[in-house]
């Protein structure tokens, strides 16, 4: 008789075979979900990795935190993010070179073991006052000719005719910091450095972080610079006021930081907030830089609560990490002395 189906001999319809020969007919209702469509789609402050998500689980711990301190840093929390003391370098002593760098040491009491002073300086009003406070506090001092005084301090070294031996330079607990600052009752505001290398980059955001009111610095233990006679030569003293933390683990850090209020944000070209929008500048604040290379490490950008961009001439293709720093401490000043 005739296939009046068309279909061919001994092929039954929408009877499949499966792997072990049962007989499966229809797909049993699996795709009966994909026929429904998908779910709403949440809104961008309910999706955790979304920037506006961010900035709303920033905000709710900014909040969490301020009703746990209650109006007074006695009741902030205690969070460690090492549980270690602060970390040294192993280097048992530095140099700090320049009139102004050595200046500022003295003024402040940095301890100190010697001052170099070399033969026939020409005397001014700073080596005055260097050549007073040493006296003053009972440092050493040694009067030493010129090319040894260059020998002592780096041939590429500006020493200006005066160099002090200080010990190896003791960091702050970046959390310390931000306690200290609640006590008296100000608005913290740190500068995190991930991945910079070069002293003078981190002696010209020391110098900028003191200029514009910053509380502090912080450096990660392991690839990164440290304050060296270098940075302490870049900050033109303002190392000698403003405390530098040393972090064993930086995200670890900005994870405790964030536990205590703090905003964390990263700078980074590509960001996805440009700096003259920015609206948490009267926040607690962490400002995260990255190298000029590589920029912010992963881990660094997925702990940022917001990315900020610096709006720049497509000219220029970056901005150097300390200078980038410093744009932003001085755009969170004014946005600061405004409010």
């Amino acid at each position: 008789m005739k296939n009046v189906s068309g279909s061919k001999k001994g092929r039954p319809g929408a009877v499949r075979t499966g792997r072990k020969g049962n007989k499966q007919v229809g797909s049993g209702g699996q795709g009966a979900q994909a026929l429904e469509g998908r779910k709403p789609t949440p809104k961008a402050e309910d999706r955790p990795y979304h920037p506006a998500g961010k900035r709303k689980a920033a905000k709710e711990r900014f909040e969490a935190a301020r009703t746990r301190r209650g109006g007074s840093s006695a009741s902030a929390p205690q969070t460690r993010s090492g549980g270690r003391p602060p970390a040294r370098k192993t280097d048992d002593s530095e140099l700090v070179t320049g009139r102004n760098s050595v200046l500022e040491a003295l003024r402040t009491k940095t301890p100190s073991t010697t001052l170099y002073i070399a033969a026939r300086i020409e005397v001014d009003d700073r080596v005055k006052e260097i050549l007073a406070l040493a006296n003053h506090r009972g440092v050493p001092i040694m009067e030493i000719m010129r090319p040894e005084l260059d020998r002592i301090t780096g041939h590429d070294s500006v020493h200006q005719g005066v160099a002090l031996k200080v010990p190896a330079y003791e960091y702050a607990v970046a959390e310390d910091l931000v306690e200290r600052a609640f006590s008296r009752d100000q608005v913290p505001l740190l500068v995190a450095l991930d991945g910079i290398t070069d002293p003078r980059n981190l002696g010209a955001i020391i110098r900028s972080t003191a200029a514009f009111g910053g509380h502090g610095v912080i450096v990660p233990q392991r690839r990164s610079v440290g304050v060296t006679a270098s940075a302490w030569k870049t900050s033109a003293g303002a190392a000698a006021r403003t405390p530098v933390a040393m972090a064993p683990n930086l995200t670890q850090t900005l994870k405790s930081l964030k536990s205590m209020g703090l905003f964390v944000l990263g700078l980074d070209g590509g960001g996805d907030v440009e700096l003259d929008a920015l609206e948490l500048a009267d926040r607690p604040i962490v400002i995260v830089v990255g190298s000029e290379g590589k920029g912010l490490s992963r881990l660094v950008t997925d702990t940022c609560d917001a990315i900020v961009s610096i709006p720049i001439s497509s000219a220029t293709e970056s901005l150097n990490a300390g200078i980038a720093a410093s744009v932003t401490l001085w755009e969170v000043a004014r946005r600061r002395r405004s409010a």
